[in-house]
């Protein structure tokens, strides 16, 4: 099968799902041809990204939030700021169709890009869409959301609903299994952890790892290590003009996102403090750290991850970079990761058996499927 992958290129989670799930497809047979990725003025794309995906890589400009402060994000700003430039927007829409139609896939799939999920229902492709993200287990009746926030809530469910239109199936990337629901093409799996991360001894070298989306949060952990100069943290953040390691202290550095350093950090460190995307939360996971989750301000999508993965025994959320929170969780974090490996090394088959565009599996096919790949695929 010949594959098109449309990337959301805000954060790291997107795009490391991208380079694990096309890793799987070609050591499989078949061919992820081309990789389309969104970008934005804020950021640029990682070379470890450009650097791994190994297909050819088409950029294009894509909707992007809005930040005050190079901190909170600002929806009506972001609102306002992407239809003022929807028809750069247009453009790159042109852009998906004409790598489409040359390429002629059988199956593209979209990490949760508003283009990929616009391009579906005003470019009706004749291939079959598939939609990858953690978004989607929204749609599950078990997906727990904070209190309040319904405006915030509805939002996301719309954004959601954009990236999916037509989508034939929904595969809801989870911290824990949860059973599927075929009737709604909604599909429960597994964390796309790269083989690199599987690998990878748990150790610990007593300092602090972390990851900021926004660089905001880089002033607070500043203050925060003013009054705590003995704690050694390493950051990673992906700010576009700074250095490969700008160092604020001789205990602690900001590092130019690498993905090699980051997992070499994330397997070393004693604990682990992130804003609350997806991927990296995963990877703390399956290796056994405890984790601080500060979702990113305005950011309703990550208050719902910080509340999900805290229910999946992965550590505990703050409103806030106050790493004592987490050096005094750290002692208390007795929780067992051994359920979360299971599933996450369950990834292999279940995504191999899902991402077939020919036949609709029932989900008793589905099992007999993925019972058939665990023969071959298991060195993955």
């Amino acid at each position: 099968m010949k594959y098109i992958f449309i990337v959301q290129g805000e954060g790291r989670g997107h795009m490391t799902q991208a380079i694990s799930l096309r890793n799987k497809l070609v050591w499989s047979g078949h061919k992820v041809s081309s990789v389309i990725i969104g970008k934005s003025i804020r950021r640029e794309i990682p070379a470890f990204f450009k650097e791994k995906i190994k297909s050819e890589l088409y950029p294009i400009q894509s909707p992007n939030f809005v930040v005050d402060k190079d901190k909170r994000i600002n929806i009506s700003k972001s609102v306002l700021y992407n239809f003022y430039y929807i028809r750069r927007y247009l453009k790159s829409l042109r852009q998906i169709h004409k790598i489409v139609k040359s390429e002629k896939p059988d199956v593209i799939i979209n990490f949760y890009d508003l283009l990929g999920g616009l391009y579906s229902l005003l470019y009706k492709p004749h291939a079959q869409y598939y939609c990858i993200g953690h978004q989607y287990l929204i749609y599950h009746p078990e997906f727990p959301f904070p209190k309040g926030h319904k405006l915030d809530k509805l939002l996301l469910k719309l954004n959601t609903r954009i990236t999916s239109f037509r989508a034939n199936k929904l595969l809801a990337l989870s911290f824990r299994e949860l059973p599927n629901i075929p009737e709604k093409n909604l599909y429960v799996v597994p964390p796309l952890l790269r083989k690199s991360v599987l690998k990878l001894k748990s150790g610990n070298e007593g300092f602090i790892h972390g990851y900021i989306l926004n660089q905001g949060y880089a002033n607070d952990i500043m203050e925060w290590h003013k009054q705590n100069p003995k704690t050694v943290a390493q950051f990673f953040w992906d700010k576009k003009e700074a250095d490969e390691e700008t160092l604020i202290h001789k205990n602690l550095v900001f590092h130019k996102i690498n993905d090699v350093k980051f997992l070499d950090y994330m397997s070393r460190c004693h604990g682990y403090a992130s804003t609350a995307g997806f991927e990296s939360i995963c990877e703390a996971m399956y290796l056994g750290k405890p984790i601080m989750m500060v979702p990113t301000e305005g950011h309703y999508e990550q208050m719902c991850n910080a509340l999900d993965a805290e229910i999946s025994g992965a550590g505990i959320s703050s409103n806030e970079f106050d790493l004592t929170k987490l050096i005094e969780y750290i002692p208390k974090h007795t929780i067992d990761n051994s359920t979360f490996k299971k599933w996450a090394d369950s990834a292999n088959t279940i995504f191999l058996s899902l991402l077939n565009p020919v036949h609709n599996y029932s989900l008793k096919n589905e099992k007999i499927l993925m019972y058939n790949y665990m023969s071959i695929h298991n060195k993955l």
